[in-house]
C-alpha cells in the first residue's frame, strides 16, 4: 500500500514523516526504511531505522533509475515492512510530471513484496489531478483546513 502526504512546503510534512517513521519503528519486527535528500534528519530518527542519504548516490538521475534503487534495498533485506521516502520532488529529478507513473510503479512493487511505502509531495494535492485519488492521503483533514 501506498500512502501519501501532501502539501506546500512548509506544512509540516517531513515532521509527520519523522513521528509515523519512529512510531512503525518501535513497533515493526522488520525493517524500516527512511530515504531522504540528505543527512540533515538522520538524529531525528531512532536507531532502528536504517537512513538513506539520496545526496550519497548522485548517479540516480531520473525514476527510473529510482525504481531500480527501491528494488536494491529490497533485494538486500527480505524483512522491509516500511519505506518512507521523504520529498520524492528533491530526488533524483522526479518531477510532477513523473509522479503519476512513479506512484504506480512503487504500488506495484508494495503490492509485490507487502511493504508499505510513505511518500511526501511538495505540492498542492490539485497540481497533480486525479494521479493521487487511488491513494490513502494521510493529512487530508490538515488539506481541507489550509
Amino acid at each position: 500500500m501506498v500512502k501519501l502526504i501532501v502539501g506546500p512546503k512548509g506544512t509540516g510534512k517531513t515532521k509527520r514523516m519523522i513521528a509515523l517513521a519512529n512510531d512503525r519503528a518501535e513497533e515493526s519486527n522488520g525493517s524500516v526504511i527512511f530515504i531522504n535528500k540528505n543527512q540533515r534528519l538522520m538524529y531525528d530518527l531512532k536507531y532502528k531505522i536504517r537512513v538513506v542519504c539520496m545526496d550519497d548516490y548522485e548517479e540516480i538521475t531520473n525514476s527510473d533509475t529510482y525504481i531500480g534503487f527501491i528494488f536494491g534495498i529490497i533485494s538486500s533485506d527480505h524483512d522491509i515492512e516500511a519505506v518512507f521516502i521523504d520529498s520524492i520532488l528533491k530526488h533524483a529529478d522526479v518531477g510532477k510530471e513523473d509522479i503519476p507513473e512513479f506512484l504506480d510503479r512503487l504500488a506495484k512493487i508494495s503490492e509485490k513484496y507487502e511493504i508499505e511505502v510513505i511518500v511526501s509531495l511538495s505540492v498542492q494535492p490539485e497540481e497533480l489531478g486525479g494521479a493521487i485519488s487511488r491513494f490513502t492521503v494521510l493529512n487530508e483533514k490538515d488539506l481541507a483546513a489550509g
